[in-house]
């Protein structure tokens, strides 16, 4: 039975209580969640000022040893400068400047030689562009005191922070949608799981987090594909698949519009490996308008807004 993708004349007021309803979430939750992530974003960028000796030290060998200091040497420059901006003005590999600052190592299978000229050019172009307003010491030649260091952490710890403040937002959002799902679920006598690996393993009354399934593309090549909650009905034949639910929020309409098309891909991979009969639900929290959500609706998607989760019970939860 469908929940909500046959009722557009519910949609309009739904959407206004998922944006209220997600706004005032981030009014009382975000500022906090940023925060935390700035006093531990704080230590980060004092550790690697230490690695640095204060960006005295931005030679070959230290990028070598400390690959992901060098996002926050991005963020020590006036101005900031974004990763593509430093590939540009440094004239250096994109997979070298990706490597370090997610993996945290060199590429190895870049040469010794291009790696040593790289990382030089990159060294010279943070230097030359370092913020001598913050790290005032630069100027002056004088060690910085303890005062002068945790102020210049702080700025550029803001920095980064801002960078990745969606990112920071989205995290804390998602945690608190699966763990309303959880508190939901074990009051109606569900137990959470963890370490599931199959989901056609799994018991009834029983769900679990970041489930893997496999899927095999038309190329034959075999791939996972993530779902946030999977939930094995109370009365469920061990033969049953899971319902499977998407958590999603947002706190704009642009960017649910721009990535509508991702829960369509999945769901259309997910039945052509497991059958029709897959059950796969969006539980939604903000910005989600008409034009998302009939977008979704035309594939064959439904959806729990998270401000009327009881609708989870019509499912038979």
């Amino acid at each position: 039975m469908p929940l909500n993708a046959d009722k557009p004349n519910l949609w309009k007021v739904d959407i206004a209580q998922s944006v209220d309803f997600y706004n005032a979430w981030f009014l009382r939750f975000a500022p906090s969640a940023y925060r935390e992530t700035r006093k531990k974003t704080t230590l980060q960028v004092e550790a690697a000022l230490s690695a640095t000796k204060d960006l005295a030290d931005v030679s070959t060998k230290m990028l070598r040893e400390n690959p992901k200091v060098l996002q926050m040497l991005r963020m020590s420059t006036a101005p900031p400068i974004a990763r593509d901006r430093l590939i540009g003005l440094a004239g250096v590999s994109g997979n070298l400047v990706s490597s370090m600052e997610d993996q945290g190592i060199v590429p190895p299978r870049m040469s010794e030689r291009q790696a040593e000229r790289e990382m030089k050019a990159i060294g010279k172009m943070i230097v030359r562009l370092a913020d001598r307003d913050i790290f005032s010491w630069l100027e002056s030649g004088k060690r910085p005191t303890d005062d002068e260091r945790y102020w210049a952490a702080t700025i550029v710890a803001d920095r980064l922070c801002g960078a990745i403040a969606n990112p920071i937002i989205r995290n804390a959002q998602e945690k608190r949608q699966l763990s309303v799902i959880k508190e939901w679920l074990e009051k109606r006598g569900y137990r959470h799981v963890t370490g599931q690996k199959k989901a056609q393993d799994m018991a009834a009354g029983t769900f679990c987090f970041r489930l893997n399934l496999p899927i095999t593309m038309s190329s034959n090549k075999q791939i996972n594909i993530p779902v946030d909650v999977a939930i094995k009905h109370l009365s469920a034949k061990p033969s049953d698949l899971p319902l499977l639910v998407e958590a999603k929020s947002a706190g704009d309409f642009t960017n649910t519009n721009k990535r509508r098309k991702e829960e369509a891909a999945k769901i259309i991979q997910l039945r052509h490996n497991y059958g029709a009969g897959v059950k796969y639900l969006l539980f939604l929290c903000g910005y989600f308008d008409s034009g998302y959500l009939g977008y979704e609706a035309a594939e064959g998607i439904d959806w729990v807004w998270e401000h009327r989760m009881d609708d989870f019970a019509l499912l038979g939860l």
